[in-house]
């Protein structure tokens, strides 16, 4: 498998891509935002691991020029453990988030969760329905978008649609954090519980009317999240 690293810093950059190569992995280097989405179209990697600080370009914005084309995982690196950038990132369409410093063993996990999780999501072989709907929600599967109460679609990131999908296929039932950290990213930890309350948050200004006060996806204090929809809401309690 082919994983384009992106990073100014060329000492990181090549440790990076030795620890891939250590792996088994063919790593493609980049050090700036241009030579990365030129990379990107030429050899169209399987993952992208982007770092948040580059020269010109930010790797916001790579990111979401990737985005735009292609459903490829992408991880991202920063020096910065903030919850904007996790904004940013969850904002600009990246799956992962990793605060540097971080050991090689720690990177090859993640990309390792990342590559697994994309090949289970693009399965062969027989064709899936294309919606998934419950109650006032309805979930294309093949747009990756939602609709509410029969509204124009939404456009979903690859990690909301994730959520959302497997909070729909348990819809009435409240799933730990932890379960949920699990499927999202495929590890757990206090990191994967905050980028999870971000991406809840991120994903209830495109369900709710009133993200504050939601109908929708709800909180179990100290527990996980439920998401709640029509059908069921008369015997929530």
């Amino acid at each position: 498998m082919k994983i384009l690293v992106v990073d100014d810093d060329l000492e990181l950059l090549g440790l990076i891509s030795f620890a891939l190569r250590q792996a088994g992995y063919l790593a493609l280097k980049a050090s700036d935002g241009n030579e990365a989405l030129t990379t990107f179209e030429h050899e169209q990697p399987d993952l992208v691991i982007l770092d948040v600080n580059l020269p010109g370009m930010n790797g916001f914005e790579v990111c979401r020029r990737l985005r735009a084309q292609s459903a490829t995982p992408i991880m991202m690196l920063t020096v910065r453990a903030s919850e904007e950038d996790e904004v940013l990132g969850l904002d600009s369409g990246a799956d992962d988030y990793l605060t540097k410093p971080f050991s090689p063993r720690a990177l090859l996990a993640r990309v390792r969760a990342l590559l697994r999780r994309s090949e289970i999501e693009r399965p062969e072989g027989e064709p899936r329905e294309r919606f998934y709907a419950s109650g006032d929600l309805k979930l294309d599967l093949e747009n990756q978008s939602v609709s509410v109460r029969g509204a124009a679609a939404t456009r979903l990131t690859n990690l909301e649609f994730r959520l959302l999908h497997y909070l729909l296929v348990n819809a009435g039932h409240t799933l730990p954090f932890e379960r949920l950290n699990r499927h999202v990213w495929g590890y757990r930890g206090e990191e994967g519980r905050q980028l999870l309350k971000q991406l809840v948050h991120r994903l209830r200004r495109k369900l709710e009317r009133n993200p504050t006060e939601p109908d929708y996806l709800l909180t179990v204090s100290g527990v996980g999240y439920l998401l709640q929809t029509a059908e069921i809401k008369g015997n929530a309690e």
